[in-house]
């Protein structure tokens, strides 16, 4: 057997068994991907997909134990380059980063633009989606580090750490009748058209559940997953808006007026999130560390070795 045939079976289920998907995603042919499968089923012994003709459709029971020692004999593979790497190119490489429109556009670019004095030579890539895709780009290697709110801590192949807590805010219009109220209420929230995030974004769970508590039906206008969308509308007058206190700048949005709504709507943890057994270079670790000063390489280690977080402290 060979690395070849290790990629492809792994490629394979994560293409949904769709060979055509393989050979693109890996850059060569179908009729290869089958015949390396093939081949390395034969030196096993046994078929470790379920075919329907020509067709494979699933894993067969000894499939399911096979793909978890592929994942992991490849994941050694990457973390010995990447050790190799760190020795070889202390300074230089490529960091990918998955995380949501928020986390790009309000809480990285400080922390990016910190990261890259430091660091000239290292390329730095977003990757940006909802936290689902987060998730899945990191726990399917195409990126070091996920950064999101939501998900990343159900998922088991993932080791999630507490970067730092955070809550929403109310956003109106200046001359709106609640810009002058010192202590918001739920109710004169609910009786608002909003204008807030698409439901898997920036702590909307929270939201949906503050108002499902109380058995209100809230009157969602718009939803989106940008924030500056949600700030454009309520400046138009649609409705009052519900984002991340994070994506509130007093001085650039000068038109709108925040109201804390943290004891509305509770706290969210920005959390992140690396691959079971990865191995991070030593300016990934950095790069954390300077988002959250309490991640050091000891904690993250930690954390590895148990396969989950030591606890949920924040360091602030």
């Amino acid at each position: 057997m060979n690395l070849h045939q290790l990629r492809y079976v792994r490629e394979a289920v994560r293409q949904n068994f769709n060979l055509t998907a393989v050979a693109n995603a890996l850059y060569t042919s179908q009729p290869g991907v089958s015949k390396a499968i093939i081949e390395f089923e034969d030196e096993l012994g046994f078929q470790i997909f379920v075919r329907r003709g020509k067709r494979i459709i699933g894993l067969t029971p000894p499939g399911e134990m096979v793909i978890g020692s592929v994942e992991r004999v490849l994941m050694e593979i990457e973390n010995l380059r990447r050790i190799a790497d760190d020795f070889a190119a202390q300074d230089h490489g490529t960091l990918v980063i998955a995380t949501t429109a928020t986390q790009a556009r309000y809480t990285l670019p400080k922390v990016i633009a910190q990261f890259k004095e430091i660091f000239p030579g290292v390329r730095l890539k977003l990757l940006q989606g909802d936290p689902g895709h987060v998730a899945q780009y990191v726990m399917h290697g195409r990126a070091d580090l996920g950064i999101a709110t939501e998900v990343l801590s159900e998922q088991s192949e993932l080791v999630t750490l507490p970067l730092f807590q955070w809550r929403h805010v109310v956003l109106v219009p200046r001359e709106h009748a609640l810009a002058s109220v010192e202590h918001l209420h739920f109710e004169q929230v609910a009786a608002q058209p909003l204008i807030t995030y698409e439901h898997t974004f920036s702590g909307r769970p929270k939201i949906d559940a503050a108002f499902a508590r109380r058995g209100v039906e809230p009157q969602i206008v718009l939803e989106a997953i940008d924030s500056d969308v949600i700030k454009t509308y309520v400046e138009l007058g649609l409705g009052i808006g519900i984002i991340a206190e994070m994506a509130y700048d007093p001085v650039r949005d000068s038109n709108l007026v925040a109201l804390p709504a943290g004891h509305l709507f509770g706290e969210n943890v920005l959390r992140m999130a690396i691959r079971q057994g990865s191995y991070l270079r030593d300016y990934a670790v950095k790069f954390l560390h300077l988002l959250s000063p309490q991640l050091t390489r000891a904690r993250i280690e930690s954390a590895m070795r148990k396969g989950t977080a030591d606890d949920d402290s924040y360091g602030l």
